[in-house]
């Protein structure tokens, strides 16, 4: 699956990404924690969400299913915390 970048680059998913940013935002959340298999479980779930509506996505959609499905695992602080995380 391809992915426009905020600065226009397309470039390929890469569910590791994806994962060590949800471990980064649950890192601060000492409340709900997360293993790196159930991290990558939810990675594997947004891809397959993606994938299935989309042929491009944007870093935003990725950002915006991701918080979406820690809301609905249950991790509302990791997700608020992955929403407002930027480099």
């Amino acid at each position: 699956m391809k992915i426009t970048k905020k600065n226009g680059n397309v470039t390929m998913y890469d569910d590791e990404k994806v994962v060590r940013s949800i471990l980064r935002a649950n890192a601060e959340v000492r409340e709900e924690p997360l293993s790196e298999k159930e991290a990558a479980a939810i990675a594997n779930r947004v891809f397959a969400k993606l994938t299935a509506e989309y042929e491009v996505i944007t870093t935003a959609d990725i950002r915006d299913c991701v918080g979406a499905i820690l809301v609905e695992k249950g991790l509302p602080q990791t997700a608020e915390k992955y929403l407002t995380y930027q480099k």
